[in-house]
């Protein structure tokens, strides 16, 4: 069967149900627990802090699908289906026997596949009742992508946007602005926990960690408001499962069986979402692939990082979860990673590595930057140097294979664009990009304060 360059769904084969792998998963990931009392955290405990229909997504580890509700299915048509693409240039100008596919996420206002679960989160804070929600975002792409949600469902959004991002991508800021979300520097001084993270690190450019401190502090604090998350949660990775569910429908369609499938992985979100119903035929027995999570070396949570309890952020007002962790008070390196740069890992996908069940690479910055070039100048499409992290394995995949001969078929996530990321590509453009990789005393330090549960 002729492949076309770009697969696509039709309307009614769109997925109207989300895949929880937890439910497929002999052992589930550890639950959270309160940092306090070191019990598991109950649903009141949680919906404290999230939407109550959110909680009870956080803690169900038995459906195996949950209904996608209608409203939110038709938000998803606006810009679902995402296409599935037959990379033939690249494969041509690779000279590679592999093939190449990847699932692209961009096509969309916010630019990546985080609206997939910020809207399912606006909708469940409106239903509520609510009057607004508080998070954090990074690169920024999940603060775009729910301002945009949150004003369709006329709710008011509060972002602390990592200090480093937000002087780097003033146009990723002012999106979230013309949507109507208050966007603020993180660390601030806006809230308790930001001004004692100033005190203890004065100057310092901020992390993911300590948004979220931020946010939770600011949702807790305020009636009317909870806190919503952009990856990590359990709740978010059955969101984004749709990823996963429209790539394999395209593939059985087209009887395309990948045996490498590749992810960007900061806090597991588009990975666990494009992995997740492939996992679950693995699990089943019914089908084997090789799973690929890839980070900065920058900030090398699997690869270097200890399987532990430890805080969700910096604040440490968060529960704790287990999960692979360079440990709540690692402060990344102010490079290009931007959405990646997060200390730990899902408690799901760091159960699925715990277990052997995928594997985990890191790269350098300037060699992720070397594939985005690369990739642009060939497939058309300026990546985000998230997803550059899968291209530069899926490019080291697709020559080794010419190497070897082997003929496999790699399929990668491809999470959205990087026009908004320009200062990094011109750092990379002007050769002012560096690498950092932290050493292993700087591991062990922050390690050394991992909470004794």
């Amino acid at each position: 069967m002729e492949i076309p360059y770009k697969i696509y769904l039709e309307e009614s084969e769109l997925p109207k149900q989300w895949y929880n792998v937890r439910a497929d998963m002999p052992n589930k990931p550890a639950p959270l627990m309160d940092p306090g009392t070191h019990e598991t955290a109950t649903l009141d405990e949680l919906s404290a802090v999230f939407c109550r229909e959110l909680a009870e997504q956080e803690l169900d580890d038995t459906n195996r699908f949950i209904d996608i509700p209608e409203e939110i299915q038709n938000f998803y048509r606006m810009y679902r289906p995402a296409p599935l693409v037959r990379a033939y240039c690249l494969e041509k100008a690779l000279g590679t026997p592999a093939k190449i596919y990847y699932k692209f996420e961009g096509n969309n206002t916010s630019g990546s596949h985080k609206l997939n679960s910020a809207i399912a989160q606006a909708y469940y804070a409106k239903k509520q009742g609510l009057k607004g929600v508080t998070t954090e975002t990074g690169a920024g792409q999940w603060g775009t992508a729910l301002s945009m949600a949150c004003a369709y469902f006329d709710l008011d959004c509060r972002v602390y946007m990592v200090k480093v991002s937000y002087e780097q991508k003033p146009f990723r800021r002012e999106v979230m602005r013309t949507y109507g979300a208050n966007v603020t520097p993180s660390p601030s001084d806006t809230t308790n926990v930001g001004r004692k993270i100033l005190a203890e690190f004065p100057g310092t450019t901020g992390s993911l960690g300590c948004a979220i401190s931020e946010a939770v502090e600011a949702a807790v604090s305020t009636e009317g408001y909870r806190y919503v998350l952009g990856s990590v949660l359990n709740q978010v990775l059955l969101h984004q499962s749709v990823i996963g569910l429209e790539t394999m429908a395209a593939c059985d369609k087209y009887d395309i069986k990948p045996d490498v499938i590749i992810g960007c992985a900061g806090g597991g979100s588009n990975l666990g979402g494009l992995i997740a119903p492939f996992m679950g035929r693995k699990l089943r027995g019914e089908a084997d692939y090789q799973f690929i999570a890839v980070e900065p070396a920058s900030c090398p949570t699997l690869t270097r990082g200890k399987f532990a309890y430890d805080f969700c952020d910096t604040g440490k007002v968060c529960p704790l979860a287990k999960m692979y962790t360079l440990g709540s008070g690692f402060i990344p390196s102010p490079n290009h990673a931007g959405g990646l740069r997060y200390h730990g890992m899902s408690s799901t996908v760091s159960q699925l590595y715990h277990d052997g069940l995928m594997e985990a690479r890191s790269c350098e910055q300037t060699s992720v930057f070397q594939a985005a070039e690369q990739f642009a100048r060939i497939e058309g499409i300026l990546p985000a140097p998230e997803s550059s992290h899968a291209i530069r394995v899926a490019l080291d995949e697709a020559i080794r294979c010419k190497e070897t001969g082997e003929e496999k078929t790699i399929l990668f996530g491809l999470t959205g664009t990087g026009y908004f990321d320009m200062v990094a590509y011109q750092k990379y453009n002007d050769g002012e990009m560096s690498d950092y990789i932290p050493t292993d005393e700087d591991i062990a330090a922050s390690l050394a304060k991992l909470p004794e549960v």
